[in-house]
């Protein structure tokens, strides 16, 4: 059966939605407690219905981290493009990882969970992971001889604000005192003056 546009874009909403649920579940639960009737439970369907749209837990799990590095990796390319100085152009990457990180996945561990994922689907996700962290850290490289950050280390100092932000998820909390935007721009303002001049 050939699906129209108007079915697969119903089916990919439908999925983002079943991420989302997933994402929550993962964050409360872990994992590897997580079962697929818990995710169809979060998302209000029934669990056979749930298998319509993927197959078991670990597409799940890579779709959620094939998703959100496809929008890390459109933002950081559109961001990259801007006229504006390097310290600026990382602001709005760390910005755009936060709030991608923080409400659209919850807060949850899923787009660092590879450790579940098969061996072909985890090439993937790597791939896209290492062009990530590419662009991060050629802003950084070239605000080093600009002079627009400290010179040290770029693949280290990349790592460093990586980590921090992936850190975010052993402590967010969706129902906590601050929004994600506010976190967003509370790290991106710490970790870019961290590396400036």
């Amino acid at each position: 059966m050939v699906q129209t546009s108007n079915e697969r874009s119903r089916i990919d909403r439908k999925r983002l939605e079943i991420l989302r649920g997933a994402a929550g579940e993962f964050r409360r639960r872990g994992f590897e407690a997580t079962g697929m009737r818990d995710i169809a439970r979060a998302v209000g369907l029934q669990p056979g219905a749930l298998y319509y749209y993927f197959k078991n837990k670990q597409e799940i799990l890579y779709f959620c981290q094939d998703t959100s590095l496809d929008r890390l990796l459109q933002a950081a390319r559109r961001v990259a493009r801007l006229r504006v100085g390097p310290a600026e152009r990382l602001r709005r990457i760390i910005v755009e990882q936060m709030k991608c990180m923080l409400d659209e996945l919850q807060g949850s561990a899923a787009h660092i969970e590879t450790h579940a994922l098969p061996p072909r689907l985890l090439e993937k996700i790597i791939r896209k992971r290492d062009a990530y962290e590419r662009l991060v850290r050629r802003i950084v490289e070239e605000g080093m001889p600009r002079g627009a950050f400290v010179k040290r280390d770029p693949k280290l100092v990349t790592l460093a604000i990586l980590g921090a932000m992936n850190w975010s998820i052993k402590w967010y909390r969706p129902d906590g005192a601050k929004a994600a935007q506010e976190i967003a721009d509370v790290f991106a303002d710490f970790l870019t003056r961290g590396v400036k001049r």
